[in-house]
């Protein structure tokens, strides 16, 4: 036996020649990921039938009469009427959905876009300013954070009543305005998107504090500005407690509101009601679908990458 040679015991020997043999490694990497991305996929497409089928339904659903809706399947296209159900749900009542659509629009439209510039403007303060109890001020920003909105629906209600703007468009209106999760989210992005040494070297130069602001900071901030203007315009159209409070007008009811009172009424008229309630719910959907579409362009990071050398 030559030097070079050593004694192995031969359970050894055969363990590790196990151990290492090419096909086992490649069976016990190859299985794991594939049982991961299986899982994964699987996951993903669980979800995606959870969101897609309903909407499926309802597409399907508004093309049908009351009759056509128990006498065919869920997602079973019969004779399609879908613009009969249109003409019917924008001509009931004298256009009484088309009102509730514009009322939508200007809680949900406008005060989205009012509470947007709000937080913005807040945020961008509480981040880039000085001043006395700035991080106690931020702290009560937090806690309305914490507090859910329906726990402050009530005294909202009441403090409307006791000015008089219940049953008015201010009564809904109003009280959109004011998000603490949108200041908080503003000033986040603003620590994010807006480099204090940016701000510095235009204030070296002469640039006020709003010109700053509008010229410099916000088109930095106009990603923010498009989350926070989606958040606060899903939020506002999908209202429902604060309008149903606030509304005893069915002229000022948001299109939410006002489909919920047709699913009351479906008792009364099921031939009417229900083509009505499937065609505007639909129909109730598509500002929602348009306006993610519209924005997620706005949904890019790194947008201040070499403003700062």
């Amino acid at each position: 036996m030559s030097p070079s040679q050593t004694l192995t015991r031969p359970d050894r020997a055969a363990s590790a020649d196990h151990a290492t043999r090419p096909g086992d490694r490649r069976r016990t990497r190859s299985a794991s990921p594939l049982l991961g991305r299986g899982v994964v996929n699987g996951v993903l497409i669980a979800a995606m039938l959870w969101t897609v089928l309903p909407l499926t339904w309802l597409v399907v659903a508004a093309t049908k009469g009351y009759a056509d809706l128990y006498s065919t399947g869920g997602f079973e296209f019969a004779r399609v009427r879908l613009w009969e159900n249109l003409v019917a749900l924008f001509t009931f009542n004298d256009g009484l959905f088309l009102r509730w659509l514009l009322n939508s629009f200007l809680y949900a439209g406008v005060g989205a876009l009012v509470s947007s510039m709000i937080s913005i403007l807040a945020g961008y303060a509480f981040d880039k300013f000085r001043f006395p109890g700035k991080e106690r001020w931020f702290g009560l920003v937090l806690l309305g954070v914490l507090v859910p909105a329906a726990v402050t629906t009530v005294p909202l209600y009441l403090m409307a009543s006791d000015l008089g703007l219940t049953n008015s468009f201010w009564g809904v209106f109003l009280p959109g305005l004011a998000s603490p999760f949108g200041v908080y989210l503003g000033r986040v992005f603003s620590q994010a998107y807006v480099p204090d040494e940016l701000l510095e070297a235009t204030r070296v130069d002469g640039a006020g504090e709003l010109r700053t602001f509008w010229q410099i900071a916000f088109p930095l901030l106009r990603p923010a500005f498009a989350t926070l203007f989606l958040f606060g315009f899903t939020g506002g159209w999908n209202a429902f407690f604060m309008p149903l409070l606030m509304l005893s007008d069915h002229e000022l009811y948001p299109v939410g509101l006002g489909l919920f009172m047709w699913r009351q009424l479906i008792n009364t008229d099921q031939d009417l009601y229900y083509p009505l309630l499937m065609t505007g719910s639909l129909v109730a959907i598509l500002p929602l679908i348009v306006a993610f579409f519209s924005l997620q362009r706005y949904w890019k990071a790194g947008l201040t990458a070499g403003a700062v050398k």
